[in-house]
C-alpha cells in the first residue's frame, strides 16, 4: 500500500490572480444604475462582495466582467437607483 499525498487548500502563488477570472458569465440578473437618482453614499461599493462597483466623477458604474449578479447592491441603495434586470443572452 502506497501513501498518497493530500494537497489540502490551496496556493495563491501570485497577487491579483483574481482579476484574471471574470466571473460576470454566471450572473442571470444584472443591475442597472440611475445616475440621476444615485446620491454616491457608497452603499453599494461598500456592501459589493465581487468589488465590481466603482466610484466614478458623476456617480458609480459596475464593472459587468465580475459581476455576479447577486442584488445586494439594489438591497442595500437607501433612494432605489439600482434595480436588477434579467440578463440577456
Amino acid at each position: 500500500m502506497s501513501k498518497v499525498k493530500i494537497t489540502i487548500g490551496g496556493i495563491n502563488k501570485k497577487a491579483g490572480s483574481s482579476k484574471e477570472y471574470k466571473t460576470g458569465s454566471w450572473r442571470t440578473m444584472k443591475p442597472e444604475v440611475d445616475i440621476e437618482k444615485c446620491i454616491q453614499c457608497l452603499k453599494c461599493f461598500d456592501y459589493c462582495p465581487d468589488g465590481a462597483v466603482k466610484k466614478i466623477e458623476d456617480g458609480i458604474e459596475i464593472d459587468l466582467d465580475y459581476c455576479k449578479g447577486c442584488g445586494i447592491c439594489e438591497r442595500e441603495c437607501p433612494v432605489d437607483a439600482i434595480v436588477m434586470l434579467e440578463e440577456e443572452k
